[in-house]
């Protein structure tokens, strides 16, 4: 039995107290939180797995939001940042320039798909998407085509939280509370949907709205909190095809998808596809810092050089701030060094044997998995609000994992150098949570 010292012990009653008096959660329905008899209290983290104040331990099996792909506190991220923060911890991007953010960028560029190379530093995976929205809009303004400024978005997405990915996004409960004042957008159908099917609705958006549409904007393969939904490479590269065939930017959101989630570096790599602008956050900082980049093709980039009035009028106060280059920096170096893709086959393997024996058992209705990502549809009530996956989700906590769902989704996205231990006791958590929750 683990013996929890008095200090620990009130050291979590104050932050639980402080958290319930003041905090406002993200996605929580707050009355029920503050009733909430002793809620999850977090210490410390460290490589896959969250330690409390009570002296437990659970493995991350949603990365923290899908962002620790490295896992929690990696030294030599934590290394990086001690080291940056002695020199330099942030100056402006305005009328200046620094080493870090100058670095990364050529770095970044170096990794990313063909012809990508401009880089636009942001916060987060919003504002990245804010970046390539207001960069779309612009850049078709500056070429003359100021009634260019509608876009097409998927069923189903999700693009982030801020006015222009909430418009974006196909989440009905997302963004239902914001409908009256979002920009317009048209959704079609995604690829899961059926390609056929798919593509003639978006064939037919185009074809009757090219000339009032800047961009079509996806989550290449991966959709995830529509609910962790595939399409295929073949939907991807037909995307590709038909923005061409009417001229319309391809904005691809890799803010999940990057970083080797899918298992590539970019989702994009399935099928071999090169958008005119990519959004990377999340992985990109390791999870250590908010850091995010927009890239764009130089045709994009050429539009904005000029008379003063051309510039990208746009921008944010920690934009390429030096700690967080310098992480992405050392994040970059990690892949590479410790030869991460590689080293995620195999557990990449082991997910999608596990979520494929999964996919017999009478309460799954759809088992799939893509690289380091596993996900079952549970039967029962559906959509976002749907509670049969915080079954699940309690039953693994009660037994060491954190995997919270989607509803009725319940998934795993965990750091891509999880142990093979870690992964395993994950794997058989989730075999055991399952039957708590449907066959008690």
């Amino acid at each position: 039995m683990t013996v929890i010292s008095s200090a620990d012990l009130e050291l979590r009653r104050t932050v639980e107290a402080l958290d319930k008096r003041y905090l406002w959660h993200p996605y929580t329905e707050m009355g029920s939180w503050i009733d909430k008899s002793q809620p999850l209290v977090i210490k410390s983290a460290a490589g896959s797995r969250l330690h409390d104040f009570d002296g437990r331990s659970f493995i991350d099996g949603n990365a923290s939001w899908w962002t620790s792909l490295l896992g929690h506190n990696h030294p030599r991220l934590v290394e990086a940042l001690v080291r940056q923060a002695g020199v330099l911890s942030h100056c402006s991007l305005a009328g200046m320039t620094h080493e870090p953010a100058a670095r990364l960028a050529a770095e970044l560029v170096a990794v990313a798909p063909g012809d990508l190379m401009h880089v636009f530093f942001s916060d987060d995976g919003s504002t990245a998407i804010e970046v390539a929205v207001k960069l779309a809009v612009q850049y078709w303004r500056q070429m003359g085509s100021p009634d260019r400024y509608r876009f097409v978005a998927l069923d189903g997405a999700f693009h982030g939280e801020t006015l222009a990915p909430t418009a974006l996004g196909g989440v009905a409960e997302f963004r239902r509370p914001f409908e009256r004042i979002v920009m317009d957008v048209i959704h079609v159908p995604a690829g899961s949907s059926g390609i056929a099917r798919a593509f003639s609705q978006l064939h037919e958006v185009l074809s009757q709205n090219a000339d009032s549409i800047a961009a079509v904007v996806i989550e290449p393969m991966l959709q995830g909190c529509a609910g962790m939904r595939l399409h295929s490479a073949g939907y991807l590269s037909e995307l590709r095809k038909v923005t061409r065939e009417f001229g319309v930017l391809l904005v691809a959101d890799e803010v999940f998808t990057g970083y080797g989630r899918t298992g590539p570096f970019w989702a994009c790599e399935h099928a071999d596809v090169v958008p005119d602008i990519l959004c990377t956050a999340k992985g990109f900082s390791g999870g250590m810092l908010p850091m995010a980049a927009t890239l764009a093709k130089d045709f994009v980039f050429q539009a904005f050089v000029g008379e003063k009035s051309r510039a990208f009028y746009y921008g944010h106060t920690f934009c390429g701030n030096p700690l967080g280059a310098a992480v992405a920096r050392e994040v970059l170096n990690v892949y590479r060094d410790e030869n991460i893709l590689e080293q995620a086959k195999p557990k990449a393997a082991r997910i999608a044997a596990a979520f494929e024996a999964l996919s017999s058992r009478p309460y799954v209705s759809n088992a799939r998995s893509l690289g380091m990502m596993g996900a079952l549809d549970l039967v029962g009530d559906g959509g976002y609000f749907g509670e049969s996956g915080w079954r699940v989700y309690e039953e693994a906590l009660r037994r060491g994992a954190y995997i919270r769902p989607l509803g009725n989704v319940m998934y795993i996205t965990p750091a891509l150098n999880i142990p093979d231990a870690d992964l395993e006791e994950l794997l058989d958590i989730i075999d055991k949570s399952l039957l708590a929750a449907f066959e008690k």
